[in-house]
């Protein structure tokens, strides 16, 4: 896990970086970052350069990322899906969200269960409604006048009160999951996360939908919190932040 938090590193790094500035980037101290560095230089992750003592990335890393160049946000999220649906037993689909207010259901992932939910790609829904809606609100941080409009127009099967949906927005923003609880599609529990750029801005959402009953309270909770952490991976990854290297002040060949 190191090697991967080092590699992430050296991605976002704007120029050659010596041992000393992975170790300050990373947390690893500077004895392992060497150890590591030399181990991924041998296998050509990363590239040594003698003159001043600093690392970038290396050939072997272009070459893996060959074999991706084409390839979907979507596809790259897809095993994701596939692992989830697999280990609750239920349907995880993934949300793109649009930039004129809405959410497109375009994959999905279903459990081997005889009796299912099932949910068509192509789906469009208002960006604020059901579980991922409150995350995108949370996402979103608007004022309670402009979230109330907003709020005043979505259409539910069960519609929540306003201050019972601000106060689950609230929620998603601390604990970074939302769930609806039948009341977007009655008998239907939906839990939610939101995966964000490199700005915090919603870019996709993960959501696993199954139906009452099925699942208990404390395992809807387990599958919010994977969610959220798969959600924050795919969010790294496909929007590196380079925020923490110019906080830290690395300069060339430290």
């Amino acid at each position: 896990m190191n090697a991967v938090h080092i590699l992430r590193f050296l991605s976002s790094a704007t120029a050659p970086v010596g041992v000393a500035a992975v170790a300050r980037g990373t947390g690893i101290s500077p004895s392992t970052c060497f150890n590591i560095l030399r181990t991924l230089a041998r296998a050509r992750f990363v590239a040594f350069h003698s003159a001043d003592k600093s690392y970038t990335l290396g050939l072997a890393v272009a070459e893996m990322a060959a074999g991706m160049i084409g390839i979907g946000h979507a596809e790259l999220i897809r095993p994701e899906l596939e692992r989830l649906a697999l280990n609750y037993d239920m349907l995880i689909v993934l949300w793109r969200v649009t930039e004129n207010g809405h959410l497109v259901l375009i994959d999905r992932a279903h459990s081997h269960t005889a009796v299912r939910v099932e949910m068509r790609i192509g789906l469009r829904v208002p960006q604020l409604i059901g579980a991922i809606g409150r995350c995108v609100a949370a996402s979103l941080d608007l004022p309670s006048s402009e979230l109330r409009r907003r709020f005043s127009t979505l259409r539910w099967q069960s519609p929540p009160g306003f201050e019972s949906y601000a106060a689950d927005v609230a929620v998603a923003r601390e604990r970074g999951w939302a769930i609806d609880n039948g009341q977007l599609y009655r008998g239907i529990i939906t839990v939610a996360a939101l995966v964000t750029d490199a700005n915090r801005q919603p870019r996709f959402g993960l959501s696993g939908i199954t139906i009452a009953g099925q699942h208990s309270l404390e395992r809807l909770a387990e599958l919010g919190n994977d969610l959220r952490e798969v959600a924050e991976v795919v969010g790294q990854s496909l929007f590196p932040r380079t925020a923490g290297i110019k906080q830290n002040g690395i300069q060339n060949g430290e």
